[in-house]
């Protein structure tokens, strides 16, 4: 938690205007400012538009709910919104209180007093104004209900608790709360959850309408039921993550497994105990009650019921087993499929897959509707014929994540090279053995067919042309030219556009503060500022008097950049 606990307000001239001294509930009505007077408070700045705010709000209002029932918190919403439309729809969903849309000299007054740079935002206060945090949105993503009264200590004590869990882990510890000590199955039964201690279970965190769980799912119920056949002592539990009730029941009545009732406490919890970062997850825990695997997800796609029963031992043979598989591995074995043994070129001509063997393949996995991969494209079309005039034996190969024919064709219609039909089943296989969680993505497969990185995308940023044949031999060749590049100039240095001094640092990709052009390997840079000079524009002599206001102008104070969880200022 980053702490401004020196930091004390009063709540009314904290909140409050010379024009004003009430706050607003979402039916009109006000609400004075020194009736929070002795109140712990919550202000949230947030938007509409902010996809990141709109995931956030439900989480805040089921707490906001249950704690306010207490009678000493308050939450109040300090708008982003850019107009007073959007500000009313958005605050109708709150059961809170809000500065009104037109003092916007209070909202921007609060903005800078609570270092909002992003949002979500939400700073915590204790009932003497004193700041307890300013990261009160990971506070209650984290602890929820149970973070309250959120300060520092009752934090803390919940960490303490959450590591003593850890030490003692079993399957009642993970399963059972103070008002359930079952889990049920889709015909309503309940399971006492005594009867899964001494089996393997499989925790498996899942929401039915992403696809990654969907495509997961049915392949999971095949291993499921064959371990059952087989008399192993093993059991699923599905911790459900959705949304709408609907889609549970009708997830639960497809599986033959037992589940966490919807909407259970515990799901969010375990979300969190187990560090959640990606769907499907399966976590195992062996028949002492103790973790076995953080997610078999994985290895359930690529070996199915071979990978029970999860232990280290077992995945010590299926490495094996990997390793022997991609020593042998073949273009053909990649890219051949029964009667699929080719990929097209223009107007659907098909190429034999045998005409790529001896040549360096890229596999570009990647789609129009995509905006990285369309800023991509062009930097890889030039490494391409660049490689291709030095007479360098390179194809490469499209791999669509397209949503209708016509979008594959238009964007295929721009490359130079080859491609896999659109809909082909190959791609399923190779985004799998690959792991592409997101585009664009490229792999260089070697002339012998064996893959040398699925990280090909980022030397072909980085180096463009100059990447290829994409070996770990090349790659440390062009790193030494880049050190040999850089000897000479100066560790540090001042520039007449920053006013601290800039460090000669690696940076994989920037854009340069002076001539707001892309920059990569060498930047010197600020730490503190985020503030990057090529090296020529930090180097030259000529005076660039003007250029940091020229490239601040190209930026509006108002314009947002939503990433992840969060939208920032630009």
């Amino acid at each position: 938690m980053a702490d401004s606990a020196d930091v004390t307000h009063d709540v009314v001239s904290l909140l409050s205007s010379p024009q004003r001294d009430f706050l607003l509930r979402n039916n009109g009505d006000q609400v004075k400012i020194d009736s929070l007077k002795g109140k712990k408070l919550g202000l949230y700045f947030s938007a509409s538009w902010c996809g990141p705010c709109q995931t956030f709000t439900p989480t805040l209002v089921d707490v906001y709910n249950e704690v306010a029932k207490k009678g000493d918190f308050q939450i109040v919403f300090i708008t982003a919104d850019e107009d007073d439309e959007s500000f009313n729809g958005y605050f109708s969903k709150m059961p809170w209180l809000a500065i009104p849309f037109s003092d916007s000299d209070t909202r921007s007054r609060l903005d800078e007093l609570f270092h909002v740079r992003g949002i979500p935002h939400l700073a915590l206060l204790d009932e003497a104004g004193n700041v307890v945090t300013e990261d009160g949105v990971d506070v209650i993503r984290e602890y929820g209900v149970e973070g309250y009264p959120f300060t520092s200590a009752r934090i803390q004590e919940l960490r303490d608790q959450e590591e003593e869990a850890r030490r003692n882990q079993s399957v009642r510890s993970l399963l059972v709360s103070p008002s359930r000590d079952f889990v049920i199955s889709s015909d309503g039964k309940k399971t006492l959850v005594s009867e899964l201690e001494g089996k393997t279970v499989g925790l498996y965190f899942c929401v039915k309408s992403f696809g990654s769980c969907s495509d997961f799912t049915p392949k999971l119920v095949e291993v499921y039921e064959k371990l059952k056949a087989q008399g192993e002592n093993f059991e699923v539990v599905l911790i459900p993550l959705d949304d709408d009730e609907e889609s549970f029941k009708e997830l639960l009545e497809s599986v033959p497994w037992l589940s966490l009732p919807f909407k259970d406490k515990i799901c969010g919890k375990l979300a969190r105990y187990f560090e959640l970062s990606t769907l499907p997850t399966l976590v195992i825990i062996g028949p002492d009650g103790k973790t076995l695997h953080s997610n078999v997800a994985e290895a359930i796609e690529d070996h199915g019921v071979a990978a029970y029963p999860f232990t280290p031992e077992k995945f010590a043979e299926l490495d094996e087993i990997l390793k022997a598989k991609e020593a042998a591995q073949t273009l053909e074995s990649i890219l051949v499929s029964d009667d699929q043994d080719f990929v097209i070129g223009k107007d659907g001509v098909k190429i034999p897959v045998s005409e790529l063997k001896g040549k360096v393949v890229l596999l570009y996995f990647s789609a129009h509707w995509c905006p990285p991969c369309r800023a991509f494209l062009p930097k890889l079309i030039d490494a391409y014929n660049k490689i291709k005039e030095k007479g360098n034996a390179l194809e490469v190969v499209f791999i669509s994540s397209d949503r209708d024919q016509t979008s594959f064709d238009e964007f295929f219609a721009g490359m130079p090279w080859l491609a896999l039909p659109f809909g082909d089943s190959r791609k399923k296989f190779l985004s799998r053995k690959f792991r592409v969680s997101g585009i664009p993505m490229l792999v260089a497969i070697a002339s012998s067919g064996q893959t040398l990185t699925t990280k090909a995308r980022d030397l072909v940023s980085l180096y463009g042309a100059d990447a290829y044949p994409f070996t770990e031999e090349r790659i440390k060749e062009i790193e030494t030219e880049q050190e040999e590049t850089a000897k000479g100039w100066p560790e540090k240095l001042k520039h007449e556009l920053h006013e601290h001094e800039l460090v000669l640092t690696r940076r994989r990709v920037y854009y340069c503060d002076a001539c707001n052009e892309e920059g990569h390997i060498w930047s010197y840079y600020c730490g503190d500022c985020d503030f990057d000079l090529h090296p020529k524009c930090a180097l030259e002599k000529e005076d660039k008097e003007g250029s940091k206001d020229d490239a601040k102008e190209e930026k509006s104070k108002d314009e947002w950049v939503c990433d992840g969880e969060v939208c920032k200022k630009a």
